[in-house]
């Protein structure tokens, strides 16, 4: 049945969503879960705020369908998507909650890392050492671009 599918003249192979390329072939859950900051259960509430069922193929989304999920990807507020879901509640700045997806939530992390270097906070100080932030053990772990080991004095140049 699929190959039936995927030999009509209207599917198309790539759909281009949120700044990211989905694979026509998959069904539409899983498929948005490839749009950077979209996990599950917001994937499955956009599915359900646009009543598009979530096991149709990407491929044979209509234009108005995609433009739909990039509406609610983009603006989750004005699609009463609850705010529990989003991945930036009270920021910083502004103090208000957002979901931020693809590019926007790869810099809000970088100056997120920078204002901690910049406060000096023990996350920010590891941060800028190279260490791990979260509290993980670093004996016999992340020994990766330092010294490691002692070196014997018939072997140094």
């Amino acid at each position: 049945m699929p190959d039936d599918i995927t030999q009509n003249k209207d599917f198309r192979h790539i759909v281009r969503l949120a700044e990211a390329d989905l694979k026509g072939e998959k069904t539409l859950l899983p498929s948005l879960r490839r749009v950077k900051g979209v996990g599950f259960s917001f994937a499955n509430a956009i599915c359900t705020v646009t009543n598009i069922p979530i096991n149709k193929q990407v491929g044979i989304l209509t234009d108005e369908e995609i433009k739909s999920l990039e509406k609610a990807i983009k603006n989750p507020l004005e699609h009463k998507i609850p705010k529990w879901l989003y991945n930036r509640k009270k920021d910083l700045e502004t103090g208000e909650d957002k979901h931020l997806t693809s590019s926007d939530l790869k810099l809000q992390k970088e100056f997120d890392i920078k204002h901690l270097k910049k406060i000096k906070c023990y996350r920010g100080v590891r941060h800028s050492s190279g260490l791990p932030v979260r509290g993980q053990r670093t004996r016999g772990n992340f020994r990766h671009g330092k010294t490691i080991g002692v070196r014997k004095k018939g072997v140094q140049k």
